[in-house]
């Protein structure tokens, strides 16, 4: 079998002919003179397969990720530990060379799996449906937030300003090509301010975003936003980390009424940013708004346990150009990554992971401000991320986090400019106590370095 599979020229003699032209230039006619490339592309010589694949992997060689390097980043996406049967079951060939399920009754075991990872979904949240699933936390969000403006007939969306940067971007693209309008609630000592919106709410307002954990790590008083909005047509969208709801109220259990998030903390690997998943739960009431679709479970003719799609307001299917959303593929591999993940792990695994996670954060952020040194951002309750800050430049201290082999924090001025010095950590359960008193001991020697206190 041929890698490369190059046109002859007795191919594109053939192509031109078919198709009535005499030249490659004339295929591409429509395009702007100007917009053409005149010379060709400065590329170096072509190399051999060998030759290429000695280049790429000293180029590969070149990076460093979370196996080379002990990992305390998160600000959206965490190095949790995989179970290695998560890796074997997706790798098998019946999953991993699946698509979409446009025939649910010749795709049983793809429906099953969609179906278990809904149920564990809904279980999770405490809602009463969930597809299956989303490209990624943002995007859930953002179709989290037309599913409000559909269902409410309103046009603006308050979004807390603790919610993660990037969910908030891809937010603010998606309403403002939908003509809709978003309006931003300040913080509180690193919380949503709730006076903040209080005073937000009117008749215009579809829905409220509040993150928790929030961005910063802070578990938000998720109890008093809904208790604000309760009774009131304006929809509240909660934006959670699965992890944490293993120790941490449901959003069904204080009044939300969508709850999306980023799956990737459930069995998906880092990968460089993507591809991860997002998952997208709602009440009964809300259902038919939801985009994508959802697995029911049914009988067969002869009464044997069976599989079909019970709702897809999609605009491949029975709604077309009246589907509630665009979104054309679910991100099966990683859904089911997901399910096997939660699977595995069962409750009281995902308790003793989200346990952890808790446990270590606080001890490093205890070690880590208990001589002045360094000091906490924010005096709140927090899950598995903290911030603090001190005198010394957080770049300088990454820098030489780097150097002992230590991927350092998030640099809160990169979205927040009165954080100045803010650098945000996260410790999730494969950290060590060994590893937490060496990014401790790492940070304390380069603020003696730098020769600064806390100013």
């Amino acid at each position: 079998m041929h890698r490369y599979i190059p046109n002859t020229e007795a191919d594109l003699t053939c192509m031109l002919d078919r198709l009535g032209l005499s030249s490659i230039d004339e295929l591409f006619r429509d395009i702007p003179r100007e917009l053409l490339l005149e010379n060709g592309l400065d590329l170096p010589e072509a190399l051999s397969e060998q030759e290429l694949i000695s280049k790429m992997m000293g180029l590969s060689k070149k990076n460093s990720g979370v196996n080379e390097l002990t990992c305390f980043l998160g600000a959206g996406a965490y190095d949790h530990f995989i179970p290695v049967v998560v890796g074997e079951l997706v790798s098998r060939s019946e999953f991993y060379t699946s698509y979409t399920p446009y025939q649910p009754e010749i795709s049983q075991g793809t429906l099953q799996a969609i179906f278990e990872y809904q149920t564990m979904i809904c279980n999770l949240t405490g809602m009463d449906s969930t597809n299956a699933s989303m490209y990624d936390g943002p995007t859930a969000c953002a179709e989290a937030a037309r599913m409000a403006v559909d269902s409410t007939r309103r046009n603006t969306i308050a979004v807390s300003r603790t919610v993660n940067p990037e969910v908030r971007k891809v937010l603010d693209t998606y309403m403002d090509l939908c003509g809709f309008k978003i309006v931003e609630i300040g913080m509180d000592n690193g919380a949503t301010d709730i006076s903040q919106l209080e005073e937000q709410l009117n008749d215009d307002l579809a829905a409220v975003v509040v993150q928790s954990p929030n961005f910063f790590g802070i578990i938000e008083d998720m109890n008093a936003v809904g208790e604000l909005l309760s009774g009131s047509k304006t929809l509240f969208i909660s934006y959670v980390n699965p992890i944490s709801l293993a120790v941490l109220k449901k959003p069904g259990e204080y009044g939300a009424d969508i709850a999306v998030g980023e799956g990737q903390s459930l069995g998906n690997s880092l990968n460089f940013g993507g591809p991860y998943v997002g998952f997208l739960a709602t009440t009964k009431k809300l259902m038919r708004k939801m985009p994508g679709r959802i697995v029911g479970q049914t009988t067969d003719v002869d009464g044997k346990r069976a599989f079909v799609l019970t709702l897809q307001a999609r605009e491949q299917h029975i709604r077309r150009s009246k589907a509630s959303s665009n979104i054309c593929s679910n991100q099966g591999l990683n859904a089911l990554a997901s399910a096997i993940y939660m699977a595995t792990m069962g409750e009281s695994g995902l308790k003793e992971v989200a346990t952890q996670c808790m446990q270590k954060a606080h001890y490093a952020q205890k070690k880590l401000t208990e001589n002045g040194v360094y000091k906490p951002l924010f005096d709140r309750p927090f899950f598995m991320e903290f911030a603090v800050t001190s005198a010394v430049d957080p770049s300088s201290v990454n820098r030489d986090l780097l150097e002992a082999g230590i991927l350092g924090g998030y640099q809160l001025s990169r979205e927040y400019d009165e954080y100045t010095n803010g650098l945000l950590l996260c410790v999730t359960e494969k950290r060590t106590k060994a590893e937490i008193d060496k990014l401790v001991d790492c940070m304390l020697e380069t603020a003696a370095k730098e020769g600064r206190g806390m100013a």
